[in-house]
């Protein structure tokens, strides 16, 4: 076992863990993280993705040990005081979503992407989204959710 400790949504967690348990597992089994979810197992999906440091990652791909003395946030840590992110609130308004399943890891990978470039074209946005699947949605309503969403920020920076 190893001590860790790092930042999830804005609070300092510290566990002692086997070094080979995945962050994915930390996130859902010991922190009770149920906005990521464990898709396939494979990094295939994305729908595990979470911020590592401000920078998206799949979590199925990251050893715990690996996020010590790092800030994880998770879509849940996205909000703040009870108000929902833009991005939360676009897919909700684009109906980005059908089944959920994907929704978190999709809402955290737009949002690094977002993050960095703030003002994305339609291509850009594909391209940032690229290694998280949707089922169900056929994706329009992603990208239209993520556009809005940048359009909202973009608002909120001038006023």
């Amino acid at each position: 076992m190893r001590a860790i400790e790092m930042i999830v949504d804005g609070a300092t967690v510290r566990r002692e863990v086997d070094p080979r348990l995945l962050l994915v597992h930390l996130l859902t089994d010991s922190l009770d993280r149920t906005g990521v979810n464990v898709g396939c197992d494979s990094s295939n999906c994305g729908a595990c993705t979470v911020l590592l440091d401000g920078r998206s990652v799949k979590s199925c791909t990251v050893l715990a040990v690996q996020a010590d003395g790092h800030e994880v946030t998770t879509v849940r840590g996205i909000a703040e005081e009870g108000d929902w992110h833009p991005l939360q609130t676009a897919f909700r308004n684009c109906h980005a979503l059908q089944c959920g399943y994907c929704t978190p890891g999709m809402i955290m990978a737009a949002k690094d992407l977002l993050d960095a470039v703030p003002d994305p074209t339609d291509e850009q946005i594909r391209e940032g989204l690229e290694g998280n699947l949707c089922r169900c949605t056929g994706y329009a309503p992603i990208v239209a959710a993520v556009r809005e969403a940048a359009d909202d920020l973009a608002a909120q920076r001038q006023g």
